[in-house]
């Protein structure tokens, strides 16, 4: 059963992909959902707004799935919206 997190970010590729929520899984991959480099960047912009949080670059170009987006949100919220700088 999805929990918040995950309807909020499947509800942001959702809207912003123009793809219905329903078909969208957890286990989808960005290419599977037909979803380019171009779109991965405005989906990044949306969930940074929606979570108020800040991706960085790096993790950002590892993720490849909606789970990896999932799991990196999760990170990010519970170490306070901001990854560690090194």
């Amino acid at each position: 059963m999805p929990d918040e997190l995950s309807e909020r970010v499947i509800g942001v590729i959702a809207k912003t992909q123009r793809i219905p929520a329903e078909k969208i899984g957890a286990d989808s991959s960005f290419e599977e959902l037909g979803i380019d480099s171009l779109d991965g960047v405005n989906i990044l912009f949306a969930l940074e707004e929606e979570f108020k949080i800040n991706i960085p670059d790096e993790q950002a170009r590892e993720i490849r799935s909606v789970s990896q987006m999932m799991e990196g949100i999760r990170g990010l919220l519970a170490s306070g919206g901001q990854a560690a700088q090194n």
